[in-house]
């Protein structure tokens, strides 16, 4: 069936709603189980740098040393997902361990490197690295890598951190898709009072 000279008129096209699904949070205990899993240096710094840094995969994994700023405690990560540069706050006790990391390893082209010289960390590796830190923990909920980043977004939040700041830390260009952990904060929710308790 052919339709001519037809309008479509775009704003009475029906669009299907996506689906808000909130992300997946963990507790800083769980955070704190999980890191201190390994005992394999490169392990454990691969993800307390997702952690305290709020990475990405990829965005660790394209890690240079060059990248790591000591003497003004920050990471610069190249070419984030709009295009921009940015930096992050690097933690002083990750610093520690990065020290340490580097006197092991001496670290070439990137900073976490397989088992080739020069050539960067494989991703499913990493991904391996979390599910084993995950039996040993005996935490059972279905972790990606991308939980840590949530979880640093979150207790940014509930300890006072200005969204806008996260925003940034994040590399987010839109406020919107920041204002999505306001969802996931326990810090207003615990605050309310239950009528539970005047029963």
């Amino acid at each position: 069936m052919t339709v001519r000279e037809t309008k479509i008129e775009v704003d009475k096209i029906h669009r299907t709603k996506r689906a808000k699904l909130l992300p997946n949070v963990l507790s800083k205990e769980e955070i704190k189980l999980i890191l201190n899993a390994h005992s394999d240096i490169k392990h454990k710094m691969m993800l307390s740098l997702i952690y305290s840094c709020g990475l990405r995969c990829g965005k660790l994994l394209a890690l240079q040393p060059v990248h790591i700023d000591s003497m003004r405690n920050i990471v610069l990560l190249k070419n984030s997902k709009d295009k921009k540069d940015r930096i992050v706050p690097l933690n002083p006790k990750i610093l520690e361990i990065l020290r340490d990391f580097y006197k092991v390893y001496k670290p070439k082209t990137y900073l976490f490197e397989g088992q080739t010289i020069g050539l960067q960390y494989d991703a499913r590796s990493l991904q391996l690295i979390l599910k084993q830190a995950l039996q040993k923990t005996g935490i059972t909920k279905p972790v990606t890598l991308h939980w840590l980043r949530h979880s640093y977004a979150t207790h940014l939040l509930e300890s006072g951190t200005d969204l806008r700041c996260i925003q940034e830390l994040l590399g987010h260009s839109s406020s919107k898709t920041t204002e999505i952990y306001t969802h996931v904060s326990t810090k207003s929710i615990q605050q309310i009072k239950s009528p539970f308790d005047d029963l």
